[in-house]
């Protein structure tokens, strides 16, 4: 096993175990951050080799003080737009003061333990900022293609627009086109070319390009020596109050984008846990650095972040060696550099400025009913700046908040025997009393009424007037019974009308002495009681599904995948056999699971596959005993031979797992998850970025543990303890959280 990531690795260790691992990767991020370093210098209208400085800081002193130890950090395209609007304001010298001072900030937070605070900003909000940031991009960069320069602001530069079109300079606007065309085609390349990072191999034959024809494009500017470039940080003349602002601005910024981007990077790499207060301190350092030297302010960027896990990183070491290639292509290449045409930069800022917007992020703000907190957000940042759109799009998602916290939606339903139903959805409380009361009038006097309450709280002042109501209806003749669908042992409320269940709301046949009741009973009272929370939900999945992940998992009628992810409708793809198995077409005959592998792969563009064992499991039992029988079964189970070949052979996770107390039936079905993820690993939809997961469910304990492919064991999941029952597992917890 390797090193923990989050602890320097020894030398011997890291040189016989990880640097075969580490330094391919730092090569790769390397190879992705000189160009992109360069094209953010250039947008931010900072100096050039300030993104190349950044990028060596934020890869070293980053790399070696964080509290990500995977996650990769440079200049970032989220701090485009707030650097480029204070070097108009300041100038460069005041704008490296800044990153100086938000870095003394960030430490500060740090030190103060608020890591994690930061986690509470609204994803909407943050990926909204993002979109109006590529926008803003996207605007001032299609200027420097057409062969002329940025505006100051989004404004100016969709006003200018027009006549830049009709005055562009042929040859930059065919160089950009050209990057542009490389990047959108490389994706769609084979996995071996694509190996390559797509924005080198844009930058590269664009510049040879024009070097070559040649054309005459304005090309990057740079100074006689690399140590010219670094200038010290200077304080402002007066206007204290705008440069506070500008601190208080990249702080924010960076810390909330390093940190995010250090929990996808976790969410990469399952078993590695980002230490949230140690990144701050780590990015402050960083940043207090940079600006000393003269470089850009310094973020953890998600582009490298992931590029280093997937390259098959191990340890910081990666990310330090990446700052330290950069340092000697600083010191040694540079001059390349002043080849490189700026409309070639132009191209591929703007097709990261597009990758900004994202559309599975509008997606998921529409689903989530925060479609309008997404555009103003995006609207302000563009039309104002970033700190007055992001404050305005907070504020929006606690109006949003607060009026799903206190509001509930009240409806009267008419019956075809006269009777009606009163359905209350939401959070009852006082402010909804005014509404509530409307809506009651409504209800005919001397009438059958089903009040059904879908609600998880319900106020004192709410329960008053439905208490109220419910006397003055049955004074007219009528009658009111009161049905409270949902209701469990998570609800804040207490109801006179029914008493607190101690088990959790699980659907289950046996109840009472009707033991036998047979399962169109149970579909009959979840038309009635549990079918209306849902619906909304599948109204938005009636024309498609969008699930997060395929789950691979036994057929045995135990194992419940969306009771033990708390997942929902359109959540997962389930394919389902026994002993969950992946067994090879060519040999077995046996499509379905390749099938279903590659429909939700190519087609749903599901990200993650799961593969989920359990304890106790009758297949694992019958392969054990070995029958060798040749009914269904017995033939079905000749494809898990390889997993008990495997797990006779001595395979780690068996051992690990026998001296873990686990029985034999229960090592093998730990076994055959690692075996038929690895079988999945062979099917052709499946390439690298396609993240596969391991599981194993402990029926008796009702725990849920994942595979560590590294440490080679299962660990059990966040949840309480294994004695209690696990609880609160989602798909989120596993795959991070729902979009």
């Amino acid at each position: 096993m390797s090193a923990p990531a989050h602890a320097p690795p020894r030398p011997r260790r890291w040189l016989a175990e990880d640097a075969r691992h580490d330094v391919p990767a730092s090569l790769v991020v390397f190879l992705v951050a000189v160009p992109l370093s360069l094209g953010i210098a250039a947008a931010s209208g900072a100096p050039v080799l300030a993104g190349l400085i950044a990028a060596v800081v934020g890869g070293v002193v980053a790399g070696v003080l964080g509290g990500s130890p995977l996650q990769v950090s440079g200049p970032a395209a989220g701090l485009t737009v707030v650097v480029a609007e204070l070097i108009t304001q300041f100038g460069w010298t005041v704008t490296c003061a800044i990153t100086v001072c938000a870095g003394v900030l960030q430490i500060a937070l740090g030190a103060c333990r608020i890591g994690r605070a930061a986690l509470a900003v609204s994803p909407t909000v943050v990926h909204a900022m993002l979109a109006g940031i590529g926008v803003t991009i996207v605007l001032g960069q299609v200027h420097v293609l057409l062969g002329g320069a940025a505006g100051a602001t989004a404004w100016a530069n969709v006003r200018d627009l027009p006549g830049q079109v009709l005055g562009l300079h042929g040859p930059a606007v065919l160089v950009g086109l050209l990057v542009i065309v490389l990047l959108l085609v490389w994706r769609r390349l084979p996995a071996r070319l694509r190996a390559v990072p797509g924005p080198l191999v844009a930058i590269v034959l664009a510049t040879v390009a024009t070097v070559v024809i040649p054309l005459d494009v304005a090309r990057v500017r740079l100074p006689e020596s690399p140590l010219s470039a670094i200038h010290l940080p200077d304080l402002p003349t007066g206007d204290w109050f705008a440069f506070a602002v500008g601190v208080l601005t990249v702080t924010l910024v960076a810390s909330v984008e390093s940190l995010l981007s250090a929990v996808s990077v976790d969410r990469l790499r399952p078993g590695h846990r980002t230490d949230f207060n140690r990144e701050l301190v780590g990015q402050g350092s960083a940043n207090i650095a940079s600006g000393l030297l003269g470089g850009l302010p310094i973020t953890g960027v998600i582009v490298r972040g992931s590029t280093n896990v997937r390259a098959g990183a191990r340890t910081r070491a990666s990310t330090v060696l990446h700052g330290l290639w950069v340092l000697l292509f600083t010191v040694l290449l540079v001059g390349l550099v002043e080849s490189v045409p700026l409309a070639a930069l132009a191209g591929l800022l703007i097709v990261i400025g597009l990758k900004l917007v994202n559309p599975a992020d509008i997606g998921a703000a529409r689903r989530h009913g925060e479609l309008p907190v997404y555009l103003v957000t995006v609207v302000g940042v563009v039309a104002l700046n970033l700190l007055e759109g992001v404050l305005i799009g907070l504020a929006a998602a606690l109006l949003g908040t607060l009026r799903r916290v206190v509001w509930a939606r009240v409806r009267v339903e008419p019956g075809a025997d006269g009777t009606c139903a009163v359905v209350v959805e939401g959070k009852l409380s006082f402010l909804s009393v005014p509404r509530l009361s409307r809506v009651l009038a409504q209800v005919p006097d001397g009438s059958e009424v089903r009040l059904e309450l879908v609600v998880d709280y319900l106020d004192h002042a709410a329960f008053e007037h439905l208490s109220g109501w419910r006397r003055q209806h049955e004074h007219t003749g009528g009658t009111v019974v009161v049905d409270e669908i949902g209701a469990g042992p998570g609800r804040l409320w207490f109801s006179p009308w029914s008493h607190w269940q101690d088990e959790p709301v699980i659907p289950r046949q046996s109840r009472g002495e009707d033991h036998g009741r047979p399962p169109v009973a149970g579909a009959g009272e979840d038309h009635r009681r549990g079918a209306p929370m849902p619906r909304p939900r599948l109204r938005g999945l009636a024309t498609a599904q969008h699930p997060h992940a395929l789950f691979l998992t036994c057929a045995d009628a135990r194992i419940m995948p969306n009771v033990i992810t708390t997942s929902g409708p359109g959540d997962l793809f389930t394919v389902r056999n026994v002993g969950n198995l992946v067994p090879d077409p060519r040999e077995s005959g046996d499509l379905s699971v390749h099938a279903g592998v590659q429909y939700a792969v190519d087609h749903l563009r599901v990200p993650t596959l799961m593969v989920c064992g359990h304890s106790n499991c009758g297949a694992m039992t019958a392969l054990l005993a070995d029958r060798g029988t040749d009914d269904p079964v017995g033939r079905w189970l000749r494809w898990a031979t390889p997993t008990l070949d495997a797990w006779r052979s001595g395979h780690p996770l068996g051992t690990r797992a026998a001296a873990e107390g686990w029985a034999e039936v229960d090592q093998l079905a730990m076994v055959n998850v690692a075996v038929q993820l690895d079988a999945l690993r062979k099917i052709p939809s499946v390439d690298v970025s396609v993240r596969l997961v391991g599981l194993f469910f402990d029926i008796a304990t009702g725990t849920l543990q994942m595979l560590d492919e590294t440490a080679e064991h299962f660990a059990p999941m966040p949840g309480k303890d294994a004695a209690e029952g696990q609880t609160g597992i989602t798909v989120g917890t596993i795959i991070g959280r729902l979009r």
